[in-house]
């Protein structure tokens, strides 16, 4: 009778191990089954974020052409009229040609300046340049603007290739960056590091005001970080931000 008890008492253990084991292995699958959809709805985000992103992307670069092609187009062909109507006035008129010539001169530094923003806006011209001359155009154009003292130092060996839509959008970083200055840093000083062997590196400084990354989250200057951002994960590159309220800002992109 004793061993019958014994008997029961074991199955009934076994039973229920096998029962809890069974659970166990259900509740398992279960959660590795959750972690599989949660790592799909994670990828599927991703995947939606990154879409969403190139098509905003592109959506801009659209726009910078058009705007680069009506500046052509438009305000660079107006700029020249009103320059020859100032010639021929000046043929009719001698005697006004002191008063003609400092605007004529300034019109056409600013047919120049138009020109320059045309051809910094158009991905098409951007393609056909150097990477580091692009941007050394783009330099010497902002250093005719004395509030900010810019610096560039370039490491280029010249056979650093890049693919067309990589160099867009690292041209389109550096704009943005130094745009974010010009806006928002009060800098007096600019310094830009750039190398392409065997990585490329780009290292922007200033001395500005700086901010605080969490108080920026909730302003203007937080769409510029996020173009910025943005734009890196686009072609895999890394993005560093470092800023110190009242010191300035340095932000580095790096191939990776």
């Amino acid at each position: 009778m004793d061993n019958k008890i014994a008997f029961g008492i074991i199955i009934s253990l076994l039973f229920v191990s096998l029962l809890v084991l069974f659970c166990a292995l259900l509740i398992k699958l279960y959660i590795n089954k959750v972690k599989g959809y949660t790592r799909l709805i994670y990828q599927k985000d991703l995947d939606f974020q990154k879409t969403l992103t190139e098509t905003v992307l592109e959506t801009q670069e659209e726009v910078l052409n058009n705007i680069s092609q009506d500046l052509h187009d438009d305000a660079g062909q107006q700029l020249t009229y009103i320059n020859f109507m100032l010639e021929n006035i000046k043929l009719d008129s001698p005697e006004l040609e002191p008063v003609i010539e400092p605007v004529s001169q300034q019109l056409k530094r600013l047919s120049g300046s138009i020109r320059s923003i045309s051809h910094s806006l158009n991905n098409q011209l951007i393609i056909k340049q150097n990477l580091v001359r692009a941007i050394e155009s783009e330099v010497t154009r902002l250093q005719k603007n004395n509030r900010i003292k810019i610096s560039l130092n370039t490491s280029d060996k010249g056979n650093k290739s890049f693919d067309p839509d990589n160099k867009i959008v690292i041209y389109r970083i550096f704009q943005e960056i130094v745009n974010n200055i010009f806006k928002h840093s009060k800098a007096t000083q600019v310094n830009i590091e750039l190398i392409t062997s065997p990585k490329f590196m780009m290292k922007i400084s200033d001395n500005g005001v700086g901010f605080d990354y969490n108080v920026a989250k909730n302003n203007n200057v937080s769409l510029g970080l996020k173009n910025i951002t943005n734009r890196a994960a686009l072609i895999n590159y890394d993005v560093e931000i470092n800023s110190v309220l009242n010191e300035g800002t340095t932000i580095k992109l790096t191939e990776t």
